[in-house]
């Protein structure tokens, strides 16, 4: 679970955000994966940015009420766009050997890009639910707004078949209770 945290539900900071129903999306996978008892991590962005909602000491930092972690469940701080940065979750999935790795959270073509790039570069599978995951619009270079939903999209045609299986969550719940190879 990447950046599940409130400080994203601030549109003024962000602007307009695709998928609204991130949320209950990402709270079923969750409780399908702790049901199944497949391991839950977590990811927790803390800024550098003094400003950012996601800064230290912000209310922003803490997780989404209804996607907090449960008890056990670990969660791996980070400053940077990749989880695998700054922390010691390499170590943790290779010591577990955990080799598929399923992505939900924020942001599509940030963090979530990022850390599902530089898993398949590691030698993990990678899974993201493109319904559990989301972004916000985006100022291109020109000057010109880029819709959520467009970046989203190509965010995720960009990762599909080279870096991670793009799938929704009714697709990865059928494929954890009837399993066949993407």
């Amino acid at each position: 679970m990447i950046d599940a945290q409130k400080g994203f539900l601030e549109s003024d900071y962000w602007g307009k955000r695709n998928n609204p129903n991130l949320e209950k999306n990402i709270e079923h996978l969750l409780k399908i994966y702790r049901e199944l008892k497949l391991p839950v991590l977590h990811v927790q962005h803390l800024s550098t940015e003094e400003k950012s909602p996601l800064s230290p000491g912000q209310k922003g930092v803490e997780f989404i009420s209804e996607l907090e972690p449960e008890f056990g469940e670990r969660i791996f701080q980070k400053s940077v766009n990749s989880a695998f940065i700054g922390t010691n979750l390499e170590k943790y999935l290779k010591s577990n050997k955990i080799k598929s790795l399923t992505m939900a959270g924020f942001t599509s073509d940030h963090c979530v890009s990022t850390t599902a790039r530089m898993a398949s570069n590691l030698g993990f599978d990678v899974l993201i639910a493109h319904d559990a995951t989301a972004t916000f619009d985006r100022i291109g270079i020109d000057g010109a707004i880029h819709p959520a939903e467009l970046v989203h999209q190509i965010s995720l045609a960009s990762l599909d078949k080279e870096f991670a299986n793009i799938l929704s969550c009714y697709e990865l719940e059928t494929n954890l209770f009837f399993p066949t190879k993407f």
